[in-house]
């Protein structure tokens, strides 16, 4: 074995060893993964004993494939998905069922199964569901053409629909009694990952600007790192969708004393700022794009400017750590560094009287850049009043003397 193949093994067995340590350290996506595995075990474990010990059922596996099947990521949707698949379930058997007792089991009356189950599976109500119209007719029609006398084979494809049931009740039964998911943090992970990748940009540009106008090649890098924070903004809200529809039906959530943002508006408000200000810089970047002369007279307004990126960012840099166990804090340390970030605005638009800029040039970047400014301290000051009247509702949710958790 070469020193090559040694080292990769010995990543590969570190990288497993140090997923093992983050499940069983604290709540994350390893933990989460270990769960609904167990949880699936479970539910697959308990109805193959209904299915093949208690009812003695031909065809057991439906029960077990089917409570795996609805093991969704929130209450709401294993419900919802539980129902859909059910009645996807049940038209298949029916469209075989009324097929093979009209026609019989020969290769015609199986075209015209799959032709009408796949034409049901496109109906829209089935949603995620509607492939398994299909499949349930193909395995009725299965049981169908083995079966002998039309008794028993009404009793097989009663069975196959009474198997799925089961299946799906257990599924269900053990995603709402056993740790039933709550996701109400994705929301506030989403918002974190947003502020994360802003406080990151403008650390990185606060700096270059304060030596002078940077170059065309670090500006495009710029530019390229703003456009590619759509995928961040989307995978925050469908984050923020999850956690909404976490609490759906949940009983957990009846358990819980301490809500910070209650219905999630203070979340998905912060979420909007946050989404709004990614704009904002990629159009103040675009404006520093334009900007191409190093004119020693406006380095003074340069250095303001960077001098207001940095408050900027110290303001992001607290929802990186966005936590509604301790809002209150944060919310007042945001508010206060959004009044420093307020002065650094007031003094670049004095360097620009100071030094005679031109506001209104379309040829020059300084209208636009002090422009951006005003709207991303607007943001700020918003989100900062948005987290604090989330803080104050929280703590008179929570009561006088409750816990926090």
């Amino acid at each position: 074995m070469t020193q090559a193949t040694e080292g990769a093994d010995t990543g590969r067995t570190g990288a497993v060893v140090q997923w093992w340590r983050r499940a069983f350290s604290y709540a994350g996506d390893e933990r989460e993964t270990l769960l609904v595995i167990g949880k699936s075990t479970l539910a697959a474990t308990l109805a193959w004993l209904v299915a093949y010990d208690l009812l003695d059922a031909r065809s057991p596996a439906f029960a077990p494939f089917s409570a795996v099947l609805i093991m969704q990521v929130t209450v709401y949707r294993s419900i919802v998905q539980s129902l859909r698949y059910v009645g996807a379930v049940v038209a298949g058997v029916l469209v075989q069922a009324a097929l093979g007792f009209l026609a019989g089991p020969d290769l015609l009356t199986f075209v015209l199964v799959a032709l009408i189950a796949l034409t049901l599976g496109r109906w829209p109500v089935l949603g995620a569901q509607g492939p398994q119209v299909a499949t349930a007719a193909f395995f009725a029609f299965s049981t169908y053409t083995s079966s002998s006398g039309d008794a028993q084979r009404v009793f097989r494809l009663g069975e196959i629909v009474l198997l799925v049931l089961v299946g799906c009740a257990i599924g269900t039964a053990v995603n709402v009694l056993v740790a039933p998911p709550l996701r109400y943090r994705s929301a506030e992970y989403g918002i974190r990952s947003l502020a994360h990748t802003l406080h990151d940009l403008l650390a990185d540009m606060y700096p270059q600007l304060a030596e002078g106008v940077p170059d065309q090649d670090t500006t495009g890098g710029w530019r390229a790192r703003a456009q590619r924070t759509e995928g961040t903004i989307n995978q925050a809200r469908s984050g923020l969708e999850t956690a909404k529809e976490s609490l759906q039906l949940n009983p957990r959530r009846l358990l819980r004393r301490y809500r910070a943002l209650p219905g999630f508006q203070g979340y998905e408000s912060v979420l909007g700022a946050l989404e709004r200000t990614l704009y904002q810089v990629a159009a103040l970047v675009r404006g520093l794009d334009r900007s191409r002369e190093d004119d020693e007279a406006v380095r003074p307004f340069l250095r303001r400017y960077a001098a207001f990126l940095e408050s900027a960012a110290a303001v992001a840099e607290v929802l990186t750590t966005l936590d509604e166990t301790t809002l209150l804090p944060q919310a007042k340390r945001l508010e206060r560094l959004a009044g420093e970030a307020e002065v650094r605005r007031d003094e670049v638009v004095e360097e620009t009287r100071r030094l005679s800029l031109s506001l209104a040039d379309p040829s020059a970047p300084y209208g636009m850049l002090v422009t951006e400014a005003t709207r991303l301290l607007e943001e700020f000051q918003y989100t900062g009043q948005v987290l604090l009247e989330a803080a104050q509702n929280a703590n008179v949710y929570r009561g006088p003397g409750s816990p926090r958790r």
